[in-house]
């Protein structure tokens, strides 16, 4: 996990829809639907508090734990952390601390030379700083792409006991085809373009232009604003349209330190569509089934978003082991762990490389691209965290693109 402070006028690199492996990383924990709302401080802002700081993450059972360099007092970690762990109804001192073997400025230093290089090797998949082992992780597709890797990381002289490098599923982009009819239209609900579906991620006012974001991949061209037609719940069934792309910026290369040469890149794999009709816009709401990970589509009542992320760090705020949820028009209402943050995440049979992703272990399918991703605070109150654009080949685990992200290309976003 790596995050910086990000401003508007940051360049951007291409977004993500996909997933690794759920097989090799942390599993998830029973969902937490009242999730606290105060944010954790960023690892950068630990790493500069806390002296030995090694990362820090909430493990599966939701204890707050921080990785210390063997000799650290706990008393600092206990400060940075104090008003965390309060809001959690816990005292400072069931702050866990595991002995770290390198330090978090160490590993970042090994990431930012690693990442361009492991993810320039055909068949990587994505390149972490991974806070809740202490180590680096790569995700490979094969031996042959391990070996290469190895290869790699031996010529940057970083060491082998201070990476992970393991077998993940290709990232994969998740389109496919149902029926969903929603006005006004609410986010979660099936939105049809030119031959494929996906889902609505937000509504959301920019400039007084009413919209919603979905992902840039479910446009006719992924990256790059041609003014893609909307129809829901589809073309042949309603030719009405009911929206149209405005805002989808193009992937470029060199963008950011994580981008390989060989690479297009972006931050977000998000796009924003303003309505033709003002009307058809919910503002705010989230279609909601009758509860998370049973399967159902059939809407229930609403979600309301009533905060968002914070929006000015590079990967957003939330952390390893944080719950968040998602409702997409293929598998509804899906809620798990989040397993890594800020990863570097290439897309499978593309040369798109999506930049400080989220992954989370819960279900998503084909048609869930562009989905919201969000965490629920308090009854049906939410928090929105970002945009969902795909997920491993077991459906197991999915991909989003902070808010964060997601502003600091489409610029400044009126969600609720």
């Amino acid at each position: 996990m790596h995050r910086r402070s990000l401003l508007r006028g940051t360049a951007a690199g291409a977004a993500l829809l996909a997933a690794c492996s759920g097989s090799d990383l942390n599993s998830p924990a029973s969902p937490d639907l009242l999730v606290q709302s105060l944010q954790s401080p960023s690892q950068e802002q630990l790493d500069q508090q806390i002296p030995g700081f090694g990362g820090f993450y909430v493990d599966p059972s939701g204890t707050p734990t921080v990785f210390l360099m063997a000799g650290a007092d706990r008393a600092p970690a206990e400060q940075a952390l104090g008003a965390f762990m309060r809001a959690r109804g816990l005292t400072p001192e069931a702050l866990r601390v595991a002995t770290a073997d390198y330090s978090y400025r160490q590993l970042e230093t090994w990431y930012h030379r690693a990442s361009p290089e492991a993810l320039a090797v055909d068949g990587s998949v994505f390149a972490d700083n991974d806070e809740s082992v202490n180590r680096l992780r790569i995700g490979v597709e094969d031996l042959s792409a391990q070996a290469n890797v190895n290869a790699a990381l031996t010529r940057l002289g970083i060491p082998a006991a201070a990476v992970v490098v393991q077998h993940s599923d290709p990232i994969v982009l998740v389109s496919t085809l149902q029926n969903v009819v929603d006005r006004p239209v609410r986010a979660g609900v099936q939105i049809n373009f030119p031959g494929f579906l996906c889902s609505v991620g937000f509504n959301a006012t920019s400039g007084g232009q009413k919209s919603f974001v979905t992902a840039s991949h479910c446009t006719n061209t992924q990256g790059g604003t041609e003014g893609t037609p909307y129809w829901q719940p589809l073309q042949s069934v309603d030719g009405t349209q009911i929206a149209t792309e405005v805002d989808d910026p193009t992937y470029k290369r060199g963008v950011g330190a994580g981008c390989p040469k060989s690479r297009r890149c972006r931050y977000s794999d998000a796009s924003r569509a303003a309505y033709i009709n003002g009307a058809n816009q919910a503002l705010g709401l989230i279609a909601a089934t009758s509860g998370p990970n049973n399967g159902s589509l059939t809407i229930t009542g609403s979600f309301s978003i009533t905060a968002d992320d914070c929006t000015n760090l590079v990967g957003g705020c939330l952390t390893v082991g944080t719950t968040v949820n998602k409702v997409g028009r293929t598998t509804g209402w899906t809620s798990g762990v989040i397993t890594n943050t800020c990863v570097n995440t290439g897309v499978s049979g593309s040369n798109i490389m999506q930049l400080c992703q989220t992954f989370v272990n819960a279900g998503v399918g084909g048609g869930d691209s562009g989905s919201d991703v969000f965490q629920v605070t308090g009854g049906s109150s939410v928090k929105l965290a970002g945009i969902l654009w795909g997920g491993n080949g077991a459906g197991t685990q999915f991909v989003f693109s902070p808010l964060a992200n997601v502003v600091a290309e489409l610029g400044p976003l009126t969600t609720h």
